[in-house]
């Protein structure tokens, strides 16, 4: 899949009114089967539970590493957030059935918020950013809801918003479950409100987290990209690996060769 600059202009348009798209079909079916083995490998290594949150997946298994510049999602990203990011977070989720919605220590589902580090992050007139924008992989049937979706309040990243109630298993005015096959991808950004039902379906749940945010900001889930990670990376995936330059400065005010996401930025 890839997507022409037309499109890419009005997802982008779309993107910015509601906070959110669902992409068909990203991924093919021999991709899927690739990724879903590798998270078979990493959760046999894992205690048994109820659900997996695994971060810094990527240095985990080079098919789940294979995505951080996926090429039909990179552009849409750059254009969203500037060239100058980095990869944040790459967090995968697994949860299996729990009609009884058993909390655990590992989170079997999540309640209404929206991402940043504590204290949050500042906001005026009660609006906070655009920080970081995650793209989310479905790996597993998601398309019909309480398979333990991601539920959203569409256009809420732009005005002040505050839910009534937090509690993800009741139901707020205006919110959508976001349903998607496997190969489809859900992309949102941090200041959205949304929250991580519970599963109360037969399916498990796999969704892999990517998160792009400023290369300036600490990522979330690691200090240092793994050196297996950086051997042989291409100049665009070093960069999104956090190693452009040993001048921090150059963080905050690269030079273009430093950058080459900067290529895929369209015309103004």
């Amino acid at each position: 899949m890839t997507i022409a600059a037309l499109e890419l202009k009005e997802l982008m348009e779309q993107f910015h009114e509601q906070g959110y798209l669902v992409l068909p079909n990203v991924l093919p079916q021999e991709k899927i089967n690739r990724l879903n083995t590798a998270i078979d490998e990493i959760i046999a290594e894992e205690p048994e539970s109820l659900a997996h949150n695994i971060y810094n997946s990527i240095a985990r298994h080079d098919e789940l590493a294979s995505l951080i510049d996926h090429e039909a999602i990179l552009p849409l990203i750059v254009n969203l957030l500037g060239y100058n990011i980095q990869l944040h977070i790459s967090h995968l989720t697994v949860r299996q059935p729990n009609p009884n919605d058993v909390q655990t220590a590992s989170h079997s589902f999540i309640d209404w918020h929206q991402d940043g580090p504590h204290p949050k992050f500042p906001s005026i007139a009660g609006l906070t950013a655009t920080y970081y924008i995650k793209v989310c992989y479905i790996l597993s049937d998601m398309s019909q809801p309480n398979r333990g979706n991601t539920k959203v309040i569409p256009g809420s990243h732009k005005k002040p918003y505050n839910p009534n109630n937090k509690d993800v298993r009741q139901q707020l005015d205006g919110e959508v479950q976001v349903c998607g096959k496997p190969g489809d991808v859900f992309i949102f950004a941090q200041n959205l409100w949304h929250a991580g039902s519970a599963n109360q379906s037969s399916f498990t749940r796999r969704q892999l987290f990517l998160g792009y945010s400023p290369i300036w900001m600490r990522p979330i889930d690691y200090h240092q990209a793994d050196e297996s990670l950086l051997k042989d990376a291409s100049p665009i995936r070093r960069q999104l690996l956090g190693q452009i330059s040993d001048n921090k400065f150059k963080y905050y005010v690269p030079e273009d060769k430093m950058v080459p996401l900067k290529s895929l930025l369209l015309d103004s």
